[in-house]
């Protein structure tokens, strides 16, 4: 028998219904569909009484019978033997306001389904499963409500199936405890062999236990439907991988665990996990379109955030990672000191770039990684005698920029949860609103990882600890963007890819052209990125000869458009900025958005989105490719019509190569509106950005 529910399409109509649906009876379905009814999920239990689902698209099978279940320190397997005591429906449309973000307005359309589940012997345990079917996609989470006999649970596995219908394309980093700094591969899904990566000889923190992969993944099925697997609200929990089963095609939640406890994670009653995605379109432009990540997490907790303003920044980063200067001061290269962070201010200051961010400025850098006794090395407030924090700060309000302050834990948590009040106190002191963390390094205590419960909590305690001083977070080394900066909007950027100092470091020939085509479809959908572009120097000669930038300059500008970020480095360094007129468009780009359109793209291959600044009505757009040159026609029709727009176009020039020419570009203006149309030509890893200024009427 199959229950189709039909829901009312007025908002908040809920209903519910009891059935007498036990273990040993025929398979019952119930089928939930997204307001388009383009998705549907079917909930059924399995003659055994099991828990399971199945997804389709477009009536296309997607996702076939795929069960659900838990594995409990000290009980049996719950996802057997379950009943269906009832079923609630609600259809919710509602519209939210980013306080910042890739656009000011976001709908938050679905139909959820919630199935409450008991068990027909033994303890009698109760399990709910929540369905939410939006046009973009499918979520799920459990709820394991407050049981008769026990209010605690340790969790060993959760067993969170996904069958595939067929041996799709997939893009993939493996399944690592610790970083997500990998380059993605290309294969069908019965080559993903993450175990191949598995103790990189540049990569030190990498643990990868299973052949497994990251998230977000994403796949093309050959009717090129488009899927991206991954999870929103990740909160005291740990972070999910997908071991993989190339033979059966199919994937299996496998948690981030802890060797020191021996557990995934440990609960109290009643809880829910982090919602399982499955963002779907018929477009892979549609999967950078798509909002549900963020939907998928609770309203804003903290209020007003105006104190945190979307910026553009310099910073002496750069010249580390080329060794021109170095974050300790016993090397003799030191370059956090006031003499430098002026000159960076002046820069700034001069280019209308709101902020600068100085690393290498407290003590201890000389003992910060590769030392097994790192905790307390750094105490977040003592500067180096070269560097007079008070100075800068004064001499930063004195020219309109902001200091950015820089927090390295070398993964030492513990320290840094016991010194962040004093750290932001200072902050808040000077009236410094953002500060980037890192965590490079193995996490201490022994047997944590960057990805389990205990450093979930920890990165969670860190944001809500800095709310309290009126502090942003960029964070590095970080646990993945599962959306919760709806929910903590101080949570506004953070790296968790393979970043642009890999090109510098000559690993593997740095990060390779079609680098950034894969993280657009990929990491970029799980929330914002400090990729830090910019670079305009593509040889990095004289400091290391063997590196080199892949990409050329016109890309490079383009990434300020595709990769979104509300913190958008100019990462070179400042000379070489000097006398480029390309630089222009680093001034004039926006970093906070009205809207945002993707325009065309093909997964790995080439993107192009246009994004409107907010409060100027300008445009910006930025395209980019892989190795490969491309050609494609851009209508300008998202424009407002009946406006006339300045437009500069900063594009590849006809001998512009990533590798053989790549400052090789040319910049026109034009006048645009929304009539008009541009054929387009990127060059072999090459890009385009265009800046389109709103003329008074």
């Amino acid at each position: 028998m199959k229950y189709l529910i039909y829901f009312l399409s007025f908002m908040g109509f809920l209903t519910s219904f009891t059935t007498g649906c036990q273990s040993d009876s025929p398979v019952e379905d119930f089928v939930f569909q997204s307001p388009d009814e383009n998705i549907s999920v079917t909930f059924l239990l399995t003659a055994e009484g099991e828990p399971a689902y199945k997804v389709h698209f477009h009536d296309e099978l997607i996702i076939d019978t795929s069960t659900l279940g838990f594995l409990f320190e000290g009980q049996e397997y719950l996802g057997k033997k379950m009943a269906i005591a009832k079923i609630k429906l609600i259809e919710i449309d509602d519209i939210w306001e980013m306080p910042w973000g890739e656009q000011r307005l976001v709908r938050d359309y679905y139909r959820e389904g919630t199935v409450y589940l008991e068990e027909t012997g033994g303890p009698a345990r109760k399990m709910n499963l929540y369905f939410r079917v939006y046009n973009d996609g499918v979520a799920f989470r459990y709820e394991i409500p407050e049981q008769d006999s026990f209010n605690e649970l340790v969790v060993l596995d959760e067993y969170t199936r996904f069958n595939l219908t067929e041996d799709t394309e997939c893009w993939w980093i493996p399944g690592d405890w610790d970083i997500y700094e990998h380059l993605y591969s290309h294969t069908k899904f019965s080559e993903i062999d993450a175990l191949s990566k598995r103790n990189h000889p540049n990569l030190a923190q990498t643990y990868i236990p299973e052949n497994a992969v990251n998230t977000p993944v994403t796949m093309r099925t050959a009717s090129r439907v488009h899927l991206s697997f991954h999870e929103a609200n990740l909160t005291n929990y740990p972070g999910m991988t997908l071991k993989v089963d190339g033979n059966t095609m199919s994937m299996e939640s496998e948690l981030v665990g802890s060797d020191r406890l021996g557990y995934k994670a440990k609960l109290n009653l009643p809880f829910v996990t982090p919602w399982r995605t499955i963002q779907i379109s018929d477009k892979a432009t549609g999967l950078v379109d798509s909002r549900m990540i963020v939907n998928l997490n609770e309203p804003n907790k903290l209020g007003d955030v105006s104190w945190f303003k979307p910026t553009k920044y310099t910073g002496i980063w750069w010249e580390m990672h080329l060794g021109k200067s170095g974050w300790d001061l016993a090397g003799g290269k030191h370059g956090a000191t006031t003499q430098h962070a002026k000159e960076l201010i002046d820069f700034s200051a001069a280019n209308g770039i709101g902020s600068v961010l100085v690393e290498g400025w407290n003590t201890g850098w000389e003992r910060w990684i590769g030392f097994p006794d790192r905790e307390g090395v750094f105490d977040f407030v003592t500067p180096y005698p070269d560097y007079d924090l008070e100075e800068v700060v004064r001499y930063g309000k004195e020219k309109g920029v902001d200091l950015i302050m820089h927090h390295e834990t070398s993964a030492a948590p513990r320290t840094y949860e016991q010194q962040m009040d004093t750290a932001f106190s200072l902050m808040q002191k000077h009236g410094i609103h953002v500060v980037k963390t890192g965590y490079v390094g193995k996490i201490i205590p022994e047997g944590e990882y960057h990805h389990g419960q205990w450093m979930v909590n920890h990165y969670r305690k860190v944001l809500e600890t800095a709310a309290r001083y009126q502090i942003a977070i960029n964070a590095h080394e970080p646990i993945k963007a599962t959306g919760i900066r709806r929910t903590y909007p101080n949570a506004i950027s953070r790296e968790g890819l393979r970043g642009q100092e890999f090109n510098a470091f000559s690993i593997e020939g740095g990060n390779g052209p079609d680098h950034l085509a894969n993280v657009a479809f990929t990491r970029m959908l799980a929330g914002p990125i400090d990729y830090t572009p910019g670079a305009f120097k593509f040889n990095l000669g004289p400091w290391r000869p063997d590196s080199n930038i892949p990409s050329t300059l016109a890309q490079q500008l383009a990434l300020y458009v595709v990769i979104y970020s509300p913190v958008q480095m100019a990462c070179d360094l400042i000379e070489h900025y000097e006398g480029q007129p390309a630089f222009q468009f680093i001034r004039d780009v926006g970093v906070d958005w009205e809207q945002s359109i993707t325009l065309n793209g093909e997964v790995g291959d080439y993107i192009s989105i246009a994004r409107e600044e907010r409060e100027s009505g300008n445009w910006f757009v930025g395209s980019l490719t892989d190795e490969e040159a491309r050609q494609f026609e851009l209508s300008f029709d998202f424009l407002e019509k009946g406006v006339t727009y300045e437009g500069t176009i900063y594009k590849d020039a006809s001998d512009a190569h990533w590798k053989e020419n790549p400052t090789a570009i040319l910049i026109e203006k034009k006048t645009i509106t929304s009539e008009d149309k541009m054929e387009v030509k990127l060059a072999a890893g090459g890009g385009l950005a265009i800046s389109l200024i709103k003329q008074k009427i």
